[in-house]
Parts: C-alpha cells; sequence; structure tokens
C-alpha cells in the first residue's frame, strides 16, 4: 500500500441538537486495501459514512479526498470524484436486468450530455458500447453471467448483493464505501462476500472503508481498524493491535477489561 493516504478525516465534529453524534474524529485511509470501521451501535459509524458521501454536513473539521477537501463538493459529484457506496437496504431497480442495474452505476463516468443521448449520435453510441463491455467484464468477475437479463427483484438476495457490488465499481470508483456489507447473508455468502471484497482490492485495485458489525468478517479482510465509540475515536491498528486493545474490550463488552480478569 501507498504511504499516501487517499481519505483524510480531519477533526470532524457532527451534532444533532444536544447530542454529539462525531467528536474530532480524524483518521487516515491509506491507498489499497481495505480500513475497516468499527464500534458498538450508536458509535456514530454511519454518520461518518454519510459525511463522507455528502449526505451530513459536519459542524467542525475537514475531509480530504486525494488531498483535495470535499466539504463543499455536491453529493452529485461525489461518484464521478471517485467516491463509491454500497448501503446496508439495497436499493436496486427490481424491474430492471441484472446487465442494465450495473450500467446505471457506470453513467456516471459517461461524457454523453442529454442531447447527445435524445440525438443518438455517434460518439454516444460508441459510448454505450463502453459502458455495455465494462458491464460485461463486471458480470463476469462476480460470476453473474447466468443471472445476465433477469429483473433483479427476482434474484436470491446474496446475489443481489453481489450485483450491487459490480454496480458500484461500474463507476470506476477509487474508495469504495461498503455499509453492512454482511447484513442478511447467511454463512456460505459471508465466505463469498470476503472474497469479493478481497476481489475489489486485489483485482480492481480499489481501495476499501468497511463498516461492520460481522467482527470475524472485518479482522479477516482488514489491513487497518479504526474504532469509534460515543462518537470518539478510541483506538486504531492492525486487527491483531485491535482485538487486544483493552478500551475496545471496554466499548464491547460493557466493562473495563480489568474487570474481566477480576
Amino acid at each position: 500500500m501507498s504511504s499516501d493516504p487517499l481519505l483524510s478525516v480531519r477533526g470532524v465534529t457532527v451534532r444533532f441538537g444536544g447530542i454529539t453524534a462525531l467528536d474530532a474524529v480524524s483518521f487516515d485511509v491509506p491507498k489499497g486495501g481495505v480500513c475497516g470501521l468499527i464500534g458498538p451501535n450508536g458509535a456514530g459509524k454511519t454518520t461518518l459514512f454519510n459525511c463522507l458521501s455528502r449526505l451530513y454536513s459536519y459542524e467542525s473539521g475537514d475531509i480530504l479526498f486525494e488531498g483535495k477537501s470535499i466539504t463543499n463538493v455536491p453529493v452529485h459529484d461525489m461518484a464521478g470524484l471517485g467516491i463509491g457506496r454500497t448501503f446496508q437496504n439495497l436499493a436496486m431497480f427490481g424491474t430492471m436486468s441484472v446487465r442494465q442495474n450495473i450500467m446505471v452505476g457506470a453513467h456516471c463516468r459517461s461524457g454523453a450530455g442529454f442531447l447527445g443521448s435524445f440525438l443518438n449520435l455517434p460518439a454516444v453510441r460508441s459510448e454505450e458500447r463502453r459502458l455495455m463491455q465494462r458491464a460485461d467484464e463486471l458480470i463476469t468477475a462476480f460470476d453473474l453471467g447466468r443471472h445476465a437479463d433477469h429483473p433483479v427483484g427476482a434474484l436470491p438476495f446474496g446475489i443481489q448483493k453481489r450485483v450491487e457490488f459490480a454496480r458500484a465499481l461500474a463507476a470506476e470508483p477509487k474508495l469504495l464505501l461498503l455499509d453492512e456489507p454482511a447484513a442478511g447473508l447467511n454463512h456460505e455468502e459471508l465466505s463469498g462476500l470476503a472474497d469479493m471484497i478481497r476481489m475489489v482490492t486485489n483485482q480492481f485495485g480499489i481501495t476499501v472503508l468497511l463498516v461492520e458489525h460481522h467482527m470475524s468478517l472485518v479482522m479477516e479482510v482488514s489491513d487497518h481498524i479504526v474504532v469509534l465509540n460515543f462518537g470518539a475515536k478510541i483506538a486504531e491498528g492492525t486487527p491483531a493491535h485491535i482485538q487486544s486493545h483493552p478500551d475496545v474490550i471496554a466499548a464491547y463488552l460493557g466493562a473495563p477489561a480489568a474487570a474481566e480478569a477480576s
């Protein structure tokens, strides 16, 4: 992994009324690999993800992507900037095919304007062929060939998750935010999810920031882990470091680690 951070969170604070959801949170996400973001319920993980997606504004601090602030970047420009996201609750176009759903993800990288698309100009047709080729490459990578022309809404949940991954990658992100990707998956599908996350980083070279409650998955796939509790960062480091960190143990067990030995 490169030593230069792809993403830098700098003292981000978010308040909702009298509640501090994030309290001066700072950390870096290096280029390449997987950074896990964990913490008990209410720790501030989703709030931070929504700040990274520009769905929430922050009261103070800054977020830098490739060294440039995203504070004033509109939500609709985030995908073009190079930040993609999957959601805990799938947001598929149920009546559209797998291929069509994936192509929707690719359109943020399309240079065709509305007028050019309306007139069906040669450049637009060429762009559509390129997007189709990109979709087919992802269909192959995620083993979706037999489902390519089926409506997404008729497919099992685990396959829909693979379609969501492929659609997110169709936008060619540099950073992929994974929001609880293990939610709703069975044991066999969880194993496949770990393989997909590795493929995202190893085959496609995309950096992943992962929010997940499934600790064994986080420990398996993460190179670096950041831990939040009550809106503050309490620890960060390798999976081995985090597993033995007393503040992390206390946050999850609800008691100081020392008390467990007494």
